[in-house]
């Protein structure tokens, strides 16, 4: 049975992108958002028995009944209108059910309400709930992360800068060097949510609420507030957040931020994995699938290399939100359906990758400690350490001359004990 109308059948019609539907979390956002209004309007008396319907209807769609019957594409010309009337549509016709008597799609479900005021809304609290679920996923990797760093504090290896010999390390400290990274990531997505919390909701069309009773307006976003448990509070400027769409922008920065550090983190574990014989090997990723249909044996870094794509998607839709936002002409946004797809996705790949690639590749690795001990005695790296006692050019003309790397850190030292010698005899 479809419970949609007109309105509906003709964004199929007039958008078959045949790409994919609108977010669910958007849409029972969206639903949130109208039960809100609903349940105002009965507590005002404003047909009482109508509006019990509605909420009814509502409860249905938030339970998963109606999930079929949202059948708009995510990316849609105005604003999210059809979403909206989508949602609106479906509901009148479940009330109308239950109620025995005709509910209209706009006059009785969207009473005082415009697409321009919930649609933002309703992104919102989709928005905060993402990166609450993000916020915490962060939290497990980053002391997944800090695991590792405890447990290979005593695994030394060679450190890179430049993919090139650097200094010593422990396998422990680049661990905990990504831990902070992440870290970072988590608080600065916890704190964004404060960012979120102001809504237009009964600002109508404009931000001006010229459309929407007095009453309603101030009840509400109390109603809406209890219902999520979120700690939404009225824009002091309704008609500020209704045009701009700068704060998406800002939470996609910050999803983009940890983006980047999860490929960074990525990047890395596939080096130390390389191999395992003509490549570091300094770290052993837990073997998941065959690497290749004609070479045995052959294993990929698979979570890694998911989670590099994640990363990519995440930048990409970055910019897509970037350009919508700054197409916000005058007093609304007409590319908010873009703003909304990419920024929940975004969420949604972040949290998913973050989860995997804890379970299934920062606490399933093991680290060979031979071979980071291998590549760090056969290595230069020590050198360095002698600079304070002979000198850079010193040790330079050492490295230069040439000879294996054991040979030259032998002749290091050999000088390096000459010259406290001379130094004890001097003093």
């Amino acid at each position: 049975m479809e419970y949609f109308a007109e309105e509906t059948r003709r964004a199929r019609l007039n958008f078959p992108l045949d790409h994919r539907r609108v977010d669910l979390r958007l849409v029972y956002a969206i639903v949130e958002v109208k039960k809100a209004a609903a349940r105002t309007y009965a507590e005002l008396g404003v047909d009482p028995d109508l509006y019990d319907a509605v909420a009814s209807a509502c409860d249905r769609v938030l339970a998963g009944q109606a999930d079929d019957q949202f059948v708009t594409q995510a990316l849609q010309g105005g604003a999210g209108t059809s979403t909206h009337m989508n949602v609106n549509e479906v509901l009148a016709g479940m009330a109308s059910e239950q109620l025995g008597r005709p509910v209209r799609a706009i006059d009785d479900v969207n009473r005082g309400q415009s697409t321009n005021d919930v649609y933002p809304t309703a992104l919102r609290i989709a928005a905060i709930r993402g990166v609450r679920q993000l916020s915490e996923e962060c939290a497990r990797l980053q002391e997944s992360l800090q695991r590792r760093e405890n447990e290979f504090d005593d695994v030394r290896k060679l450190g890179r800068t430049e993919l090139m010999d650097a200094v010593p390390v422990t396998l422990g400290q680049e661990f905990g060097a990504s831990a902070q990274a992440i870290a970072r990531d988590r608080w600065r997505i916890y704190k964004v949510e404060e960012r979120l919390r102001q809504v237009n909701i009964g600002g109508t069309a404009v931000g001006l609420s010229d459309t929407a009773d007095r009453r309603y307006r101030f009840r509400v976003i109390e109603v809406l507030r209890q219902q999520t448990g979120i700690g939404l509070a009225a824009a002091e400027y309704p008609m500020d957040v209704t045009q701009n769409n700068d704060v998406f922008v800002e939470v996609s920065g910050l999803l983009k931020a940890l983006a980047v550090n999860l490929m960074k983190l990525s990047n890395d574990l596939r080096l130390m994995a390389s191999g395992p014989y003509g490549g570091l090997g300094e770290i052993r990723l837990q073997p998941l699938q065959r690497g290749s249909s004609i070479m045995p044996g052959k294993v990929n870094p698979v979570i890694p290399e998911m989670c590099m794509q994640c990363a990519m998607r995440v930048i990409a839709n970055d910019t897509a939100i970037t350009l919508a936002a700054a197409h916000g002409e005058f007093e609304l946004n007409a590319f908010l359906p873009l703003v909304a797809d990419s920024l929940l996705e975004s969420l949604h790949l972040l949290t998913r990758a973050c989860s995997i690639m804890r379970e299934k590749c920062i606490d399933t690795l093991t680290a060979d400690e031979a071979r980071c001990r291998q590549l760090l005695d056969h290595s230069l790296a020590r050198a360095t350490s002698f600079v304070p006692a002979l000198g850079y050019e010193t040790v330079t003309a050492v490295i230069t001359e040439g000879g294996t790397p054991e040979q030259v850190i032998a002749q290091l030292e050999s000088m390096a004990a000459e010259r406290r010698e001379h130094d004890h005899g001097q003093a």
